[in-house]
């Protein structure tokens, strides 16, 4: 496995959304599987520069697919499904699908079960050897690991034998900060992939702006995820010096809590954040407040339908977040549609399942207009 995740040296002729390597993987927990792939590929990280990112690409059984609720209804097209927070290391998920054990692999199988080709990302700094950790909450870096990952995808030779990488209509799903990935990928989409013919986006649980989202991850049931923060974004922008607003007790907390999965950063880490800081609100420092200024989701809107769901008890991120995001979007004319469920940050996660892959399916019928477009591939912009 270590060998296969070693990340190659990337040459200037590489562009990103190309496929670096393959091979062919067991995902024994999805029963509407008919194959799946591991694979390498080329992304851009938050400064533009060339990284190397993995995931899954998975195929649908094509009897499972002509059964049941939504049969078929997903057939042709690709879903990248960005899962929420896995920790800043550990295993990945495309590791966690080859042995059965990830855990958040309802709404995989469910698409699968309605015809989609499900591609997975694992997320910057997680799967790749040594490129950790994983750059948490750095939701521009994830949008585009999102549509490098539709682009490499359909290189597949067993899905796209003709390698046609804009043959397959695209449709993105996350909740959580996999949700600010793809909600960032459909900012993104015209200026950093516009031969991808992204059709639509269903996103849950997104704070387009994390200065709402950092009181709630700072203290409370929730603290870890304040660590994880600090370390995540100072991982996407090393410009960040985590000494700066960090004590020693706190510094050696961030080198113990790099390597570590989200139960891990929850179990060993239950402190207010700023009991690891050497002011009271880290999230105040002047280089702090640019990044996350900077990060803010929903300045540009996506050129394809945008659908944002939320739970109305979300103790995770706070259903006024959520509506925010939606103000934001609408405010910027995006073609932003809200809904709301009576439940909890889990428990809507799991139940706007159906709802959500509905709409996707719906979204196939969408067209964008024709117009000019630059091709990031061959004109990388940096921050």
């Amino acid at each position: 496995m270590s060998e296969f995740y070693t990340a190659p040296i990337l040459t200037p002729s590489r562009l990103p959304g190309d496929l670096v390597r393959m091979r062919p993987t067991f995902v024994p927990q999805l029963a509407g599987a008919s194959a799946a792939w591991q694979i390498l590929y080329v992304s851009t990280n938050s400064r533009g520069e060339l990284i190397t990112a993995s995931g899954t690409v998975i195929l649908p059984d094509p009897d499972t697919a002509t059964r049941g609720t939504g049969a078929g209804a997903g057939a042709g097209a690709l879903l990248v499904y960005c899962p929420v927070f896995h920790g800043l290391g550990g295993r990945a998920a495309s590791q966690m699908l080859a042995v059965g054990e990830e855990s958040r692999s309802v709404e995989i199988s469910a698409a699968l079960a309605q015809g989609w080709v499900v591609a997975v990302p694992d997320g910057e700094g997680l799967g790749v050897t040594g490129l950790g950790p994983h750059t948490f909450l750095a939701a521009r870096a994830g949008g585009q690991i999102v549509l490098d990952l539709a682009r490499a995808a359909q290189l597949v030779p067993d899905l796209n034998p003709d390698h046609d990488a804009a043959s397959m209509p695209v449709v993105a799903w996350g909740y959580a900060d996999g949700g600010r990935a793809v909600a960032a990928a459909g900012e993104l989409h015209q200026r950093y992939a516009p031969q991808l013919d992204l059709r639509g986006i269903c996103a849950g649980a997104v704070a387009s702006d994390l200065t709402a989202l950092a009181p709630v991850i700072s203290s409370g049931p929730h603290a870890g995820l304040g660590l994880a923060a600090l370390i995540g974004l100072s991982a996407a922008y090393p410009h960040l010096r985590l000494r700066h607003v960090l004590n020693e007790e706190g510094q050696r907390a961030v080198a113990d809590a790099e390597p570590l999965t989200d139960i891990e950063l929850f179990d060993r880490y239950p402190q207010p954040l700023s009991h690891w800081c050497l002011r009271e609100d880290p999230w105040n420092d002047m280089m702090w407040r640019h990044v996350l200024a900077y990060e803010c989701l929903a300045h540009t809107p996506p050129t394809v339908p945008l659908h944002l769901y939320h739970g109305h008890n979300d103790h995770v991120v706070p259903v006024r977040a959520g509506l925010r995001s939606l103000i934001a979007y609408r405010q910027h004319g995006a073609p932003a549609t809200w809904h709301e469920y009576d439940s909890g940050h889990t428990g809507t996660a799991l139940e706007a399942v159906t709802d959500v892959l509905a709409r996707l399916a719906d979204n196939l019928t969408w067209l964008m207009s024709p117009g000019p477009v630059i091709d990031a591939r061959t004109h990388l912009q940096r921050p």
